[in-house]
């Protein structure tokens, strides 16, 4: 479907180069699996038939159905696709998402096909709609590029992003998002012209390892970029580096005045913590920020005295101590950088956060209030492929039911 807004039919052309990418590689026949083209032969010789086929998860998804809608269009025109929920509904495990009716003979092949454009969105889709439910006050950046297999998968992921954050802002109005992607041929999937993103740590080790000398750098060679994100952790100062170059941004180059802004990123690595802290002084950091005392008490208040109940082994409560007081981009990380940038006057500073962000991260963030602007994101990618894996049978031959036993449950119909 085509809409009027040009951001829109940038985003509307950029599903329909992933199905022309999609089927770029190879024909048809040598990209579905074997026995779809035996069984098309089989098909051919003895007669052909009406058939539907019922597409579905084993796992809660959001709907992302639009790029395998097309694929199919693109190569059956023929078939007849009945949606039972819209891209953004919240679909329950084993629910069908949508049925495909059409000639067997021309069906068989695109199964394969079908189902690598289904489960991969719809699983990336639910997983960014619960990050950005769970920080509604911070922006996300998809920065998920470099963890795919190229760009067939960055366009289903991007695409998934795109409609999950859109479904968490028809859920919650506060929710501000995805609002870019750090590639270009992604960007349109959330409105944008073009990808985003300022530095990484070879452009700080190439200015002599000097943060505010690669930020003065990238800001003289792109001055019509009006974000500037220093990359503050490269030399394990992040406070130190962070107040030297909002000193230069605000104070020296009055960059605010032309109409910029500054944010400082925080990718401290895992193996150590941000400067200043350590366990201890993470917990008092934490603390102090939730007015609670005592760090299973800490815990406890983000989890919920149920949750606590619930883990006697403490698994989860140790996945959430490490969040919250642990090394690397932890809360106390975020909130004391935000603290000693306030206490310099320079509460415009924003703060960039990355790093294994994923749907749990998220929500651990969320619960403790942690002062995140803007989060780049690659972990909305499912962490378990098997999770991604959609299937469909067949469920009509000619009109009349038939599937395989134990898929019973593909007769009805749930509408959304």
């Amino acid at each position: 479907m085509t809409s009027e807004n040009p951001d829109s039919l940038s985003r509307d052309k950029a599903i329909d180069r992933l199905v022309e990418v999609s089927l770029a590689a190879a024909p048809v026949s040598q990209m579905t699996d074997k026995y779809f083209t035996n069984t098309r032969m089989v098909v051919e010789a003895n007669g052909d038939v009406d058939v539907t086929y019922a597409v579905f998860l084993r796992r809660r998804c959001i709907a992302a159905l639009e790029p395998a809608e097309r694929l199919i269009k693109a190569i059956v025109p023929e078939a007849a696709v009945t949606r039972f929920y819209t891209d953004g509904d919240i679909v329950p495990a084993e629910r069908k998402l949508m049925e495909v009716r059409g000639p067997m003979a021309k069906l068989s092949e695109v199964e394969t096909l079908l189902l690598q454009k289904t489960g991969f969105p719809s699983v990336s889709a639910v997983n960014a709609y619960e990050m950005c439910m769970a920080l509604p006050g911070a922006s996300f950046m998809d920065m998920h590029a470099r963890h795919g297999s190229g760009i067939d998968m960055n366009m289903l992921a991007a695409y998934g992003a795109s409609v999950g954050s859109a479904a968490a802002r028809k859920a919650n109005k506060d929710v501000k998002g995805f609002v870019g992607s750090s590639q270009d041929v992604t960007a349109p999937m959330f409105g944008a012209k073009a990808g985003i993103g300022t530095m990484p740590h070879a452009l700080v080790g190439y200015a002599d390892g000097d943060v505010l000398k690669a930020t003065q750098m990238f800001n003289e060679r792109l001055p019509q970029i009006t974000h500037l994100v220093a990359l503050v952790d490269f030399n394990g100062k992040e406070i130190t580096d962070s107040l030297r170059t909002a000193d230069w941004f605000f104070n020296e180059a009055k960059l605010d005045k032309q109409g910029k802004s500054l944010g400082v990123r925080l990718d401290t690595h895992g193996g150590r913590f941000a400067e200043g802290l350590d366990y201890d002084k993470s917990i008092d950091t934490v603390g102090h920020w939730l007015d609670v005392d005592g760090e299973y008490n800490i815990v406890e208040h983000v989890l919920g005295p149920r949750a606590m109940q619930l883990d006697p082994g403490n698994i989860l409560v140790d996945k959430v101590r490490r969040v919250l007081f642990g090394s690397g981009v932890s809360v106390a990380n975020i909130i004391r950088t935000r603290e000693q940038l306030d206490e310099s006057g320079f509460n415009k500073a924003q703060i960039v956060a990355s790093s294994g962000f994923s749907p749990q991260k998220c929500q651990i963030m969320g619960a403790a209030r942690a002062p995140v602007d803007t989060v780049g994101t690659g972990s909305f990618l499912p962490a378990t492929l098997t999770e991604t894996y959609a299937t469909a049978d067949i469920i009509a031959y000619n009109g009349e039911p038939r599937v395989k036993l134990g898929r019973e449950f593909l007769f009805e119909r749930h509408d959304s």
